[in-house]
Order: structure tokens, then sequence, then C-alpha cells
């Protein structure tokens, strides 16, 4: 059974080690393995870069970036100066690129972060999980396969597109059936709740902020 705690990444009971320790949802899992597969019978080796993170882990990137300890980047990866920015400025730079704690789809066991590691290998180049390397760069193939093929296997791309709140991600993928379950669970009281409960930097422009946040990032229904 599905409850909150699942959904805010308090409880990962449902969860199976898939590849190389990184964790999803029994039927995400093999969803993946029969993709993984097929992708590789077309040459594309796609493997996990990220998938299940904990509330935990989420605070984590969210104290970094508010605190200046990690880069904070714009909807078009440039670099943006920490210490210019308004609290509210701030939290709209973390939330384009880094989710809410208790708000990332990636609490679920549903969704995942995908590159091509052999292209990657090959190239030489310096991964840095980025919309050129998926456009033009190493992850091309990759891209244009998960485009054709990735709806075969019940996965989705909820950030293909920047709709003025979450930056594109053509790098994200989530098992539709599983996350839909999930996303039902969403709640945005249970959500500030949990975070009036942490230590999370800005808090108290996070519950000013609230109504748009959860709108415009936690539903990414964004500002278009």
């Amino acid at each position: 059974m599905i409850t909150q705690a699942h959904t805010l990444g308090k409880d990962e009971s449902l969860l199976v080690e898939c590849q190389n320790d990184f964790r999803l949802l029994p039927e995400v899992c093999e969803a993946f393995k029969l993709m993984q597969t097929a992708a590789a019978q077309d040459n594309v080796d796609i493997q996990i870069v990220s998938s299940y993170r904990s509330f935990e882990r989420q605070l984590s990137i969210w104290q970094n970036k508010w605190s200046g300890k990690a880069t904070l980047l714009d909807a078009n990866e440039n670099t943006l100066d920490s210490a210019a920015l308004t609290d509210q400025e701030k939290i709209l730079a973390i939330l384009t690129w880094s989710a809410l704690p208790g708000a990332s789809r990636h609490h679920w066991g549903t969704d995942l972060d995908v590159y091509d590691k052999k292209a990657v290998e090959k190239s030489q180049h310096n991964f840095q999980l980025v919309c050129s390397e998926y456009d033009q760069g190493p992850c091309t193939l990759l891209n244009n396969w998960l485009n054709e093929h990735a709806i075969q296997f019940g996965f989705s791309r909820p950030y293909a597109e920047y709709k003025g709140g979450i930056a594109r991600e053509p790098w994200h993928l989530s098992f539709q059936a599983s996350a839909d379950k999930m996303f039902a669970q969403l709640d945005e009281q249970a959500l500030l709740n949990n975070l009036r409960k942490s230590n999370i930097l800005g808090l108290e422009s996070i519950v000013t902020n609230m109504p748009d946040i959860y709108e415009r990032f936690v539903l990414n229904r964004g500002t278009v």
C-alpha cells in the first residue's frame, strides 16, 4: 500500500536493488531491464545515473545549494551568483534543477536518470548531465532512441520540455503507471508539515511562497 511516507521519501520498504546499488520499485526495475536489453540491440548502452533518493539526500542537495556550497544555474544552464539573489530568487533557482525535499519524483522509486555509458566513455567526455550532451553530444543517440521507444516499455519523460517550472531534463524517465499512483498521493499540507520538522534552510520563504512552489514546481505546471 502506498502511503504519504513513500511519496515524501521517508519509506524505502517497497524498493529493490536494481543495478549497481540503484534502487527502484520491482515493476520499474523489470521494465527498465527489458528496455535496456532492447536498446543494446541498437547499440545504445542505457545505464542508470540516479534512481531512488531519500528525503535526507534531497535535503542535503538543497542545503548545499542554499548555502552556496553548490553551484546554482538558471534554466539555460548559466551560473548564478547565489549571494546576489533574494531568498525568493534563490528558491526559484534551486527548484529549477533540484526538487524541494519531500517533493522529488526520485523519492518514489518510479523515476530514474539515464545516460549512454559506452558512448560517454568512448568520447572521453567529462560527463556533467547537461542538456547539450543529449542534444548534440555523446547521449544524442540515446535521446533519439528514448523518444521513439521509451513509451513501449511504459516510460514517460516528465521534463521533456521547459514550461517555466522545472528545467528540461532529457535524461529523466518515469515509469508512468507506478508514478501516477504516487502522484495521486501528493499533498501540499503534508509536504509543508514535513518540511517544518526538518532543518531546511530558507523555511520561512518556502512557507510564504508554497502555493506558487506547489503549483509551478511540485505539480510542474510552470508558468505557461
